[in-house]
């Protein structure tokens, strides 16, 4: 299973994860920017969203202004853009087809015509009109691919290695989210901390699918502290950080039983959840938001290369 097969579904995953993480930004980013009174407030939300995905800078090489068409056509559709979901689910199918036969026909099919789909759809630029329809498509790939992985794979070496490539990927993306979008959200340094208007928190919980779940736990009150640690702390939200390491830490452990050993990566993850679940939400702001993402960020790539250099294949 080691090498090549691995790094198939590994980044098969990973990359209909992000896919579906792009969706929601977009998703979040162009209702939030319908708010907005003033251009340059458009822009500003447009110019959140390109640094959430990491895709800034090469965005400004090419284009001049932020205005919303432009930027949801680059993160959707645009060739130069390898980061784009079109490019990012192509390679998701490309790496589903070089290990066709480790996987069931249901994956291969939900994955193949999730890429067919998206690829009609995405053939022409995307309007505001049909911008709702892409997206909920892209969304409705990932979902139906997870759901038949879930439903259908046997639960050996392939489902943990898809496994894994999920939730080191969703861990980074919330930490990004919830670093850009905290400060992004607040008018100034002095605001940290302080009440903020819900619709722009619900926003940010919208954008990792996540307002529902934080409004039945906390009776619909939006609190910056409250909302960061749903996001970082609580084991029962499917998309906050401490769920997504304790995935990966089973996952691994799944692996090490089917291999018979653990490999140096194990131990680096046991450190880094083991910190985690020792952490409270008031030490994380005593040492800085900011400061405490960035390095989660850091030490999820880490785990990532690890895992990669541990059983041999690419990062």
């Amino acid at each position: 299973m080691l090498g090549r097969a691995a790094n198939g579904v590994f980044w098969m995953s990973r990359y209909l994860e992000r896919a579906e993480n792009t969706a929601r930004l977009i998703d979040v980013g162009f209702h939030l920017a319908l708010t907005r009174g003033s251009r340059q407030s458009q822009d500003e939300e447009w110019k959140s969203v390109l640094t959430t995905t990491g895709l800034l800078d090469d965005y400004c090489a090419k284009h001049a202004d932020f205005a919303g068409h432009q930027v949801f056509n680059y993160l959707l559709r645009d060739r130069d853009n390898p980061g784009s979901v079109l490019s990012m689910v192509e390679n998701a199918r490309t790496n589903a087809r070089v290990v066709r036969t480790s996987l069931t026909n249901a994956v291969w099919e939900t994955t193949n015509e999730g890429w067919m789909h998206l690829r009609d759809l995405l053939a022409r630029p995307v309007r505001e009109t049909n911008l709702g329809e892409v997206l909920t498509q892209i969304r409705r790939t990932g979902t139906l691919v997870r759901g038949a992985i879930e439903g259908t794979m046997l639960r050996n070496e392939v489902f943990n290695f898809s496994r894994i490539g999920t939730f080191i990927e969703r861990a980074d993306n919330t930490a990004r989210i919830l670093d850009v979008k905290y400060y992004v959200l607040l008018p100034s340094a002095a605001w940290v901390g302080s009440s903020l208007d819900n619709v722009q928190w619900d926003t940010l919980l919208r954008s990792v699918a996540g307002n529902r779940a934080y409004s039945w736990l906390n009776a619909g009150s939006m609190d910056p502290r409250g909302i960061a640690r749903f996001l970082i702390l609580d084991g029962q939200f499917p998309r906050s950080l401490i769920f997504s390491y304790e995935k990966i830490r089973s996952n691994m452990a799944g692996l090490a039983k089917q291999y018979g050993h653990e490999v140096p990566a194990h131990e680096l993850l046991r450190d880094a959840g083991a910190r985690l679940h020792q952490l409270t939400i008031e030490e994380i702001f005593e040492g800085g938001l900011h400061e405490f993402l960035q390095d989660f960020i850091g030490k999820t790539i880490e785990i990532g290369n690890a895992i990669a250099a541990d059983y041999r294949f690419n990062a």
